[in-house]
This record gives C-alpha cells, structure tokens and sequence, in this order.
C-alpha cells in the first residue's frame, strides 16, 4: 500500500478511481493510450533487460505506477539478472509466454531471438527501450534517439558559443559501431548541431563500445589529434562522457577546459557529475515514462482501442540549472520501489 500511495504522489493527481477515466503520467486523461481495464481486470506480464540497473528501475516504478492508478489491472514486473544474461531472459519470455496473462511488455536482450519466441502469439505484445521486429509486437515505445540526439547537440552548441568558442567543432565518442540506437544517437547529434551551425567530425568518431575505459583511450588520442582544443565532445552514454571528461581534465591540457561534454541518458550519476562540474550536460530519457506508457498501450490494445506503432517517451536536456530537480525526481522514482 505503501508503495502504491507513493507512486501516486509521483504521478500527480490522476484519475484512478474513475471508472471512464485514462491516466497518463503527466496527470492528463483521454487520449490514445491507456484506457480503464475490463470487468474482469488485466494481467500484464513485463519483462525487463534487467532490474538490476538504476535506469531499469526507473523503466520498474512506472509500469508499477500504472497499476496504482489502475486498481483493476495487474502488473508483474521482472528481468534478467544482468544485460549479458541472454538465455535467462529468453526462458522467462518462453515460460511466461505459456501463462495467462493478457499481454505483455518485453524490452529485449536480443530482439531477434524473441521474435522467433513470439511468433504466432495473439495477445498484445509492446516493445520497450528496443525495438523486436516482428508483427506480433503492436507498438514500441521508447525514446525517439535521433531526435533526442538533435535535441543535446543544439544545446551543446548554444554552451560552447557561451563558453567562448568561435570555431564549434564536434567530436563524438561512439557506442558499438553498426548498432542501431548508437547510429541513430550520432544522427541526432549530427544534425543538432549542424543545423546549430556547428560541424560535426563524422571522419573523426571514436567507437569506444559503450564502455568508460575506453572512451579514456579515445579521448586521450583525440587531445593527441587536437592539441588546441575541441568544443564540443558528445558520447553515447553518460558513463563514456564523464570518462572523457576526467581525462582531459587530468591531462592538464587548457585548450579542453571549456569543453562542452555531452552525455545521454541523465541518470542518477550524470546529474551529480553536472552539479559537480565534472560533466557539462546530458540528454535524459524518461524511463519511468517508459515503463508507464508501456504498460498503457498494452491495455489500451486489451479495450480494443487503436495504438500508435511507436510512442516517444519523450527526453530533455539536463544542466546545471536543473540537474538537481532531475535527481530528486530520479529518487522518488527509486523510494516508491522500495516503500
């Protein structure tokens, strides 16, 4: 009970006892996605990368929101335990799959392997975080990438142009080269601060597999490459980005400290990296927006409403000026797991 009072209060006022009424996590009603449950409730199975993770919890306290708000439908919530755990997540989907439940929320491990698992199945299925091809899925939600990606390189150039810089040039240091939310981030960023007026070194681009070790080896060859400085560093994720950052502070080269280092994901330890200067912004997904959103097309479907295919769970770029209110949104999230 506990847990369910607190998500309501991180949600706002909804409308959960209405019978006709549709939340969302923005506190509106109506629209396409949601939608009250049967007489006979709802039980919507999720399954998680993991739930072992910050961000996954996030993804977690949403889907657990959207059955605070809704008292006739069911959430169970679970994951692997760990990203690289491909076969336990793979028997959970086969084992859940032969349950009875009404639909499903399934964010992959290896989408091509649960789309072979899905094959035929009739209850609604939504994709969250990554996409499954296969046309048992009805909708994905997720962030939009490439557009989130032109929305942190815009306002890295606006920094950069603050910061004094007259020649804003980009560097990005690159997740795993070929994946695809990697690739559409780069064109996101790409095109943000081209359209900016910036230029972004695409023969430049450092793939450091998504890893903080390896974005240090990146970014200490692109000081090696350029000796006076770059204005703009952008990474695929805020690990790498405040990796970046402390290597070049650590080398002592001058020409990188008004650098703009830009991450994506505003987690937890990106927002205290901003608010401690180690890290100039990032581009935050809303996980918990996610996990909600997620949960209420699969029971919009169940109504026999019409979804979207694909639902932007929407981003925002984290500073300075609101990193804190980031994280202390970021912990209420967190609390109503643990109420």
């Amino acid at each position: 009970m506990k847990k369910r009072l607190l998500a309501m209060l991180l949600t706002g006022a909804l409308c959960a006892s209405m019978a006709a009424c549709t939340s969302s996590p923005s506190g509106e009603t109506g629209g396409e996605t949601g939608g009250e449950n049967a007489e006979g409730g709802y039980s919507i199975d999720v399954i998680l990368k993991t739930t072992a993770s910050e961000y996954w919890q996030y993804v977690q306290a949403g889907a657990e929101a959207y059955e605070a708000q809704n008292p006739g439908v069911t959430v169970e919530v679970k994951g692997a335990p760990s990203e690289t755990a491909y076969q336990d997540q793979l028997n959970m989907i086969q084992t859940d799959l032969a349950g009875d439940y009404d639909g499903f929320v399934i964010a992959p491990l290896q989408d091509d392997m649960v789309a072979n698992l899905i094959q035929g199945e009739e209850r609604p299925i939504v994709a969250v975080d990554t996409r499954i091809d296969a046309p048992e899925v009805i909708s994905f939600v997720g962030t939009g990438n490439e557009s989130a990606g032109a929305l942190g390189g815009a306002a890295a150039v606006e920094a950069a142009r603050a910061a004094g810089w007259e020649t804003i040039q980009a560097i990005e240091i690159a997740g795993v080269e070929g994946d695809t939310t990697n690739t559409d981030r780069m064109n996101g960023y790409k095109r943000g601060i081209e359209e900016a007026g910036g230029d972004f070194l695409e023969d430049e681009v450092q793939y450091a597999d998504a890893v903080a070790t390896k974005a240090v080896d990146a970014m200490n060859g692109i000081m090696s490459r350029f000796p006076d400085g770059i204005a703009i560093i952008c990474a695929n994720n805020d690990d790498m980005a405040i990796a970046a950052a402390k290597a070049a502070a650590d080398s002592g080269n001058e020409a990188y400290a008004n650098t703009i280092f830009l991450g994506f994901d505003g987690i937890q330890s990106a927002c205290d990296a901003i608010l401690e200067g180690r890290l100039t912004m990032s581009v935050a997904q809303q996980g918990y927006e996610m996990g909600y959103e997620a949960v209420a097309t699969v029971v919009a479907a169940l109504n026999g409403e019409e979804v979207n295919e694909f639902v932007d769970s929407g981003a925002e770029v984290i500073t300075a000026e609101n990193a804190q209110t980031r994280k202390d949104t970021l912990q209420g999230y967190l609390e109503s797991l643990n109420g």
